[in-house]
């Protein structure tokens, strides 16, 4: 089977402008992304897809196909899907699953990946997976930043949104908090046929393109992790990471490769 990474990347972020190549450690977050996530052995291939030149020579002095795309789009499987098909036309190998792994996910594991792929092979009913977390604090469970997802008793995503769902408001002394984690294969045919839908209301109001499938009537299953990750949106967050990240133990496999344009 032919499964491949795809990290859609762009500098023009409107709330962390240059967020891929802001450094970490000494290599720029997207570097720490696509090398982690080429380690999964499940994958043939890791490209990083973007509208810069700067990111695509970058990708590229560290050993990872840069892509270029439009400059247009708007959500990250849009890029995703024009740079699935540009990697088909450049291997004449059609690829049978493709993960999308956000830029912001500096502390992805080749375990994550691994584990985010394993339902599909397993089920075939299953079009798309995302990766689920724990939030730990209630600051970050209030944070719009930090995308908030809860399930049905089979897993699947009943609705995802930036506020913090389920409520707290109601007396409950605990309630599940949990994050999506932007870890997501799509089966090959299925991202594009998502790409042709049109935005849907919730989409827009949310701000999650997962929503488009639920609305749709699609599921979208969510495998937990455990895995310590930090989702980089601000340059809080990449402080977070930063200190975090210190004394990785996947960090000696790849930062030998901390070329820079």
């Amino acid at each position: 089977m032919n499964i491949i990474a795809i990290i859609p990347a762009r500098m023009g972020s409107s709330r962390f402008p240059g967020k891929p190549m802001a450094d970490i450690l000494g290599m720029p977050m997207v570097g720490h992304v696509a090398l982690r996530t080429a380690m999964s052995k499940k994958l043939s291939g890791t490209y990083i897809a973007t509208c810069d030149e700067l990111i695509k020579i970058y990708a590229e002095s560290i050993g990872i196909p840069g892509i270029m795309t439009a400059d247009t789009h708007t959500r990250c499987s849009d890029r995703t899907a024009e740079a699935l098909l540009a990697v088909e036309a450049m291997t004449g190998k059609r690829v049978d699953i493709v993960v999308m792994v956000q830029g912001d996910e500096p502390m992805v594991t080749p375990e994550m990946v691994d584990a985010a792929i394993e339902p599909l092979l397993q089920d075939p009913s299953l079009n798309v997976v995302n990766l689920m977390g724990d939030i730990d604090s209630v600051e970050d469970f209030e944070n719009p930043n930090e995308v908030k997802v809860v399930t049905d008793l089979k897993g699947n995503a009943l609705y995802f949104s930036r506020e913090p769902v389920p409520s707290r408001k109601k007396g409950a002394p605990v309630v599940p908090m949990k994050k999506q984690v932007c870890v997501i294969p799509f089966r090959r045919d299925y991202l594009l046929h998502f790409n042709s839908l049109p935005e849907t209301p919730l989409e827009i109001i949310e701000s999650v393109d997962m929503m488009r499938i639920l609305e749709n009537g699609d599921a979208v299953r969510m495998i937990p992790t455990t895995t310590p990750n930090v989702s980089v949106d601000t340059p809080e967050d990449l402080e977070r990471a930063r200190a975090l990240m210190k004394d990785d133990p996947l960090l000696d496999a790849y930062m030998k490769k901390r070329t820079h344009p």
